[in-house]
């Protein structure tokens, strides 16, 4: 008889939102951890290609994992070189170029707020420029040699966690089948083909999702980088990868991102707001084919889920667990979507429950096999 396609229900996906969200709150608690275990699955799948192609050509499982990720951390660490030594300072220090970008933004503000007041009498009643002049010398007063410090204590105290994102993607790509035999061993026998495709799911889930999430910030790097570029802000290239790395955080990250390219863009060329305004429509462009094209290619391929329940799951994921929260609540959502689902498939299915009573059933007779009179 053909089983019908199974169909979740209210109860199973008020579940699997209560278990995501008990899962964003215990991840606020341990961040330390948390980010470190994001940054190494998106290293295991960025990897995990390399290493089976060399695995089928007869490579044993070790020694694939230590060529890709030697080759790995050689083209990142020269990556890193490169990208430094290209946007290091000519003169002056990185605090001194830190702030003079922040002058520089600053300034552009307070001149679109004075263009403001001036074509709408309204903005020039209210004192909008006075307003955001007083704000602006709060915050920028000092801010480099007030907070730099600080930013760089913090920075030091999160690099020994981040460490741990190489450790835990090697072992990942090693020991990543035995896992899943250890704890495939540990389920009952009738529940096994389920357990199976269960582990099969989650695995497939995330990889979709994270190779998605790359494929996207491609496309968001080169639209960006050629918007930039076509506009004529400087290195578009490396502007347009961070915004697209800071894309990662829902919401925030592009804000983060556009607000760093206007920076750059009006302090490079003070004498050419237009450069500015126009990187702005360029992250507004961009955000609209990400919304309309890219993500429904890319991510939304990959997680099955309503875009009601990815929104609202994103604003709760923000208000569960901040920043780390908007980050990881959409990967966690599709993995707890496939166990809940599974497992409610697993709960009601009268055959296996009732497999399972025959096979414990069974083994209780052949125990007692010999204590019977």
């Amino acid at each position: 008889m053909t089983e019908l396609p199974h169909r979740s229900g209210p109860v199973v996906w008020s579940g699997i939102i209560a278990a995501t969200c008990v899962l964003l709150f215990l991840l606020q608690r341990m961040l330390w951890l948390a980010i470190p275990f994001l940054l190494a699955i998106i290293l295991y799948y960025i990897l995990l290609g390399p290493v089976q192609r060399l695995a089928r050509a007869g490579v044993s499982q070790n020694l694939a994992v230590l060529t890709v990720g030697s080759l790995f951390f050689c083209v990142v660490t020269l990556g890193g070189i490169l990208a430094v030594a290209w946007i290091a300072p000519a003169s002056g220090t990185w605090q001194d170029l830190l702030g003079r970008y922040l002058g520089g933004g600053a300034a552009f503000l307070r001149d679109a707020v004075l263009s403001l007041e001036q074509k709408f009498p309204l903005l020039r009643q209210m004192h909008l420029g006075k307003i955001v002049n007083r704000r602006l010398a709060n915050y920028s007063d000092n801010f480099v040699q007030s907070h730099l410090s600080g930013l760089l204590v913090m920075a030091a105290a999160a690099l020994p966690s981040l460490l741990l994102a190489p450790f835990l993607s090697f072992f990942f790509l090693r020991d990543g089948r035995r896992f899943k035999k250890f704890l495939a061993r540990a389920v009952p026998n009738a529940f096994f083909e389920k357990t199976l495709y269960l582990l099969h799911e989650v695995d497939q889930t995330a990889r979709r999702y994270f190779q998605g999430l790359l494929k996207l910030t491609v496309l968001d790097t080169a639209v960006l980088a050629l918007g930039l570029w076509l506009i004529g802000v400087p290195s578009p290239l490396l502007l347009g990868l961070i915004s697209a790395l800071l894309a990662w955080v829902p919401f925030v990250g592009s804000v983060l991102g556009c607000a760093l390219v206007v920076m750059v863009a009006s302090t490079d060329a003070p004498a050419a707001p237009l450069v500015a305004y126009s990187a702005i429509g360029v992250f507004i462009f961009v955000r609209l084919l990400d919304d309309f094209f890219f993500m429904p290619m890319t991510l939304g391929r990959s997680l099955h889920i309503h875009p009601l329940i990815s929104v609202l799951m994103i604003f709760i994921g923000g208000s569960v667990a901040g920043v780390a929260g908007l980050m990881l609540v959409l990967p966690l959502l599709g993995v707890m979507m496939v166990v809940g689902e599974t497992l409610g498939r697993l709960i009601t299915n009268p055959r296996l429950r009732a497999r399972h009573r025959n096979a414990g059933a069974l083994r209780l007779r052949q125990a007692s096999a010999d204590l019977l009179p």
